[in-house]
């Protein structure tokens, strides 16, 4: 991004030196302030390792991958691939989401203060940087008020569908680079291709490392911007074009070589999987999501949004009727600008496309033929999550926002010229400078974003890690080459304690089992969730559901020593359980007796695997 050009006669040139400082320092106290709401948003969890966000799961998976992170940059080991889950198998970290982006720079903070607090840092770091980036690009392309772009980079930042995806989905929230990215593609300078093209590369190759999702969503929005903005303003698209390809040409050139291993050994490594183990179009969501309030702001409930989301970490749609009234007026209001015109038409096409394969309104379905069957199918769409077509919405609503905020700025002698020409940047007509009709549009977004404000994100409690495990009790027990079996050995999408434990211990021992994604079994590369399934895992996933202790039989018996020498076992641990005594009385009958130790239930299973 460049600065925009300064105006102005020598002699103001030291008037200007003088306001340098303040106006780094309001910049500077933006900042602060969306650190701040981040960090007011973490605080269930800051210095409580009994909690978690509310979807417990996905906390402990991006725990337990940022502790791999750190782990892999100390032991100098494949970042791609990990061992130390799903004994003896191992996991395609690579084609899990393995945020590696993230991992690595936090292996500090990981290291001394623990995966959970790895994690809080990074979802902080998420929001406050998603919003600062948007920020920075709206302060320097496209308004002159630091209050309007202050209020844009806020919404791009703390949306509900950002704050639903950052308690849960690390590789979702971590859009800090979009507009990095969206800075370098749509640069307004047609010099310097090579030197944008190089920087678009390595960014793009960085952000395929903090979630590759993201970056699909991202060539999808800034394409179809370019072709709607294209269709507007033909002429001026015709004289960037040539930068514009020339600096994705080299963009190509530079992040290819970079990412040519990781995506192979993604696609074509050891552990790797085809498909999805869900129907991508069976998370939609409802029509009348757009209008309603998601559970993490001030006036949100637990009820209506659990009929219009598939789950609480995809309300990304929830805006409000009053936010999409003003969306609508912003877009009339501005509609001469070429801008306005392709934010409006990318806006609209991703909201579509949520809506799934047939229109749902308040829980029934319409029968109306939903866009996004015709796109189902294509490459990127066909394993995108409707549900998340909103977060595209979200920059658009926050431009569109700061747009007519910048608006009612006064012109006296305030505006500064862009690369942009003057009719690009403003369109027709003069700025609102009234103050009634100022005070009136501020109370109106005011008013619209007032009931979006986030509230902090819930938890709920977690079984602690026992301190048999934490404090390496298990040491002496547990030879190298052989696992801790953590009870119950989960190897579907349920919460797994042994991700749980092996994160908050710094993967300290390998463990059977875990949350991922996986082939089905060494000749089906299908996806499924977690490890194929072993018929111990099932019975004892099963006591630990419904409290009820089954008939063991020799047969049963026999197969728990066939599971346990498959996953090399050298210990079974069973911590902290709803159903914990109908699961250890099962393990006893299948094992003999155990022990209690520190906080666990200790069954020595080296006698009976030999």
């Amino acid at each position: 991004m460049t600065a925009p050009a300064v105006t102005g006669t020598a002699g103001a040139a030291p008037a200007r030196r003088s306001r340098r400082l303040p106006v780094r320092a309001l910049d500077a106290l933006v900042v602060a302030g969306y650190l701040a709401l981040a960090v007011l948003l973490t605080l269930g969890q800051w210095g409580r390792p009994g909690r978690l966000f509310h979807q417990a799961g996905d906390q402990v998976l991006f725990e337990w991958m940022l502790a791999r992170a750190a782990r892999a940059v100390t032991g100098l080991e494949n970042p791609l691939y990990s061992g130390e889950l799903n004994a003896p198998d191992g996991v395609n970290l690579m084609a899990n989401t393995s945020v590696l982006g993230l991992g690595v720079p936090l292996t500090p903070v990981t290291l001394l203060f623990g995966s959970q607090v790895a994690f809080l840092v990074a979802v902080v770091c998420c929001l406050a940087g998603t919003a600062t980036a948007w920020y920075a690009l709206l302060r320097r392309r496209l308004v002159d008020s630091r209050a309007a772009a202050a209020v844009g980079g806020l919404f791009c930042g703390f949306a509900p569908g950002m704050v639903a995806q950052a308690g849960a989905h690390l590789h979702m929230a971590a859009q800090f680079l979009v507009p990095v990215i969206l800075a370098l593609v749509f640069h307004p300078d047609p010099r310097r291709v090579w030197r944008h093209g190089t920087l678009l590369g390595l960014v793009v190759a960085y952000q395929l490392f903090l979630g590759e999702e993201v970056l699909a969503f991202l060539v999808l929005a800034a394409g179809t911007f370019a072709l709607a903005y294209a269709v507007a303003d033909r002429e001026s698209a015709r004289r960037r074009a040539p930068a514009l390809l020339g600096r994705l040409a080299v963009g190509v050139v530079v992040a290819l070589p970079l990412l040519a291993y990781p995506l192979w050994f993604q696609f074509f490594g050891p552990g790797h999987y085809r498909g999805m183990p869900f129907h991508a179009y069976g998370y939609q969501l409802d029509a009348a999501s757009f209008t309603a309030s998601a559970r993490q702001t001030v006036l949100g409930d637990d009820h209506l949004p659990g009929l219009l989301a598939p789950n609480p970490t995809e309300e990304n749609s929830f805006f409000g009727p009053g936010l999409l009234v003003l969306a609508v007026v912003i877009v009339i209001w501005l509609w001469r600008r070429p801008l306005v015109r392709a934010l409006a038409a990318c806006g609209l096409l991703f909201a579509l496309l949520s809506l799934g394969e047939q229109v749902r309104l308040d829980g029934t379905s319409t029968g109306i033929p939903g866009p996004y069957r015709l796109v189902a199918e294509l490459p990127l769409l066909d394993h995108a999550v409707p549900a998340r077509f909103p977060l595209v919405c979200v920059p658009v609503l926050g431009i569109l926002l700061a747009l007519s905020l910048d608006r009612l700025r006064p012109a006296a002698g305030a505006d500064r010229l862009r690369p942009e020409t003057g009719a690009d940047r403003l369109g027709a007509g003069a700025r609102v400078g009234a103050v009634p009709v100022r005070l009136l549009w501020g109370g109106a977004v005011a008013a619209a974003l007032l009931p979006l404000i986030p509230t902090p994100i819930r938890t709920v409690p977690a079984w602690p890690v026992p301190a048999f495990v934490a404090e390496g009790g298990w040491r002496a027990h547990v030879p190298p080459g052989r696992t801790l079996v953590p009870v119950p050995p989960v190897t579907g999408a349920g919460l797994s304690p042994a991700m749980l434990w092996s994160a908050r211990t710094g993967l300290a021992f390998p463990a059977p089992g875990g949350y991922f994604i996986g082939p089905r079994g060494a000749d089906d590369p299908a996806a499924r969730w977690g490890a194929p399934d072993r018929p111990t895992a099932e019975l004892l996933r099963r006591v630990a559901e419904t409290g009820e202790v089954p008939v063991v039989t020799d047969e049963h018996r026999r197969q728990a020593v066939e599971d346990l020498r498959h996953w090399r076992a050298a210990l079974v641990v069973q911590g902290g359980l709803h159903h914990g005594d109908p699961v250890r009385r099962t393990l006893d009958a299948l094992l003999g007796p155990g022990r209690e130790v520190a906080g666990a239930h200790v069954w020595d299973v080296r006698p009976l695997v030999g």
